[in-house]
Order: structure tokens, then sequence, then C-alpha cells
């Protein structure tokens, strides 16, 4: 089993990738603004199962399969990179609205399309799979036991600290929006700064060699 050292560890890794703004983080809350908490809480869920297939994917070996292809690890770079700045120019691009701006102009949408928004959301974010081969492996010991079960630990791990933190901005986005609402200028600033978060996070994201 894990050890408790890595467990901590790999912990504090989870709560500072889940509070980073990224493609998960802004739907949840543009859907539990528009729509509710229900709504929200739906959504989160459909992101949990997105974690789980990357979980299964990333302990079977599934994901170091692909990412030993120095082609395809390079273009799961590049793409990730490209979505990241992508959604950096959305936030700040003329007629933009922040993400914690009330909306009305979207549908509402049902229970299962809720969920499998919120799934696949999470299922084509690429920096997901880069983060599960490049985190786990430096978590999991062979001499502690069996590693198929240390990566399972450790993916529960990290879906726990996602749903503790994301369950929080779906219950408090109605407030934070209702905030920001009467501080127009807040709205500008947050937008900026998620454009910048998002830039670095894609020059980081480049950036980085290939796992050895």
């Amino acid at each position: 089993m894990v050890s408790s050292a890595a467990l901590a560890g790999f912990a504090l890794v989870a709560l500072g990738m889940v509070c980073t703004p990224g493609p998960n983080m802004i739907y949840l809350l543009t859907r539990s603004i528009m729509q509710g908490r229900m709504a929200g809480f739906i959504s989160l869920l459909g992101v949990v199962a997105g974690f789980l297939v990357y979980m299964t994917c990333a302990a079977l070996g599934v994901t170091a399969l692909l990412m030993a292809v120095p082609f395809a690890y390079g273009a799961l770079q590049w793409a990730g990179a490209l979505y990241l700045l992508w959604l950096a120019w959305n936030a700040v691009k003329p007629g933009a609205r922040s993400v914690l701006e009330p909306r009305r102009d979207l549908m509402v949408d049902g229970p299962r399309k809720l969920f499998l928004m919120g799934f696949v959301t999470n299922l084509l974010n690429p920096k997901i799979a880069v983060l599960y081969l490049s985190l786990l492996p430096q978590f999991i010991d062979p001499a502690k036991g069996h590693v198929l079960g240390q990566g399972i630990q450790l993916g529960l791990l990290q879906i726990s600290v996602s749903f503790s933190v994301n369950i929080v901005i779906v219950f408090t986005a109605g407030s934070l929006a209702r905030v920001f609402a009467t501080r127009p200028s807040w709205l500008k600033m947050q937008r900026w700064l998620m454009a910048g978060v998002l830039t670095g996070l894609a020059v980081r994201l480049v950036m980085d060699r290939r796992p050895a």
C-alpha cells in the first residue's frame, strides 16, 4: 500500500491541480450559475466519471503505452497547450464574459445531458492524461506492494480531493456570481487573471520534458 507520506504529498499535488482554473472549473461554474446547484452537482458526477476512466487507464498502463510513443506524447502536449490557449483567448476576446457573470443565454439541459457534458469535458481535457501519467508513478513504490492497487488508491485520493473542492465551487457559484455582479471591474480582472493562468499552463505544458 501507499505510505502515509506519499498519500499526503499526492493529496497536496491533487489539491493544487483542482484549484487551478481549467475546463472542469469553467464548466461547473457556468452550469451552476446558469441552471442551479443540482445541475452543477449532476455535471460534477459526470466529471468524476471522467476521472474514473483516466484512473483506470493509468492504472492498467494504457496511457503509459500511449506516452511511450514520442509522436503521440508530443501531439498530446500540443493539443493540450492549444486548447488552454483557446480558453485563454475566449476569456479576454472582445465581447467575452466572465464565468462568474450570470448567464441566461444557455439552454436548460436535462440530467442525462448534464452528466454527459461533464463527462466529456473532463475526458477531452488533454492535461488530465499527462498529469495522471506524470504524477502517479512518482508516488508508487513497487516495494510497498501491488502496483495496480497503489495506482487505484492514489487515483481515488485524487478524485476525492477534486470532488471535495468542486462541490464547494458548485454550491457557492451563485453567491460568487452575485458578489461579482455588483463589481464590474472585478469581473474584468477575473477574466484577465484566468487568461494569464491558462496561458502560463499552456507554456508550461509544452515546455515539460517527456517523462523518462
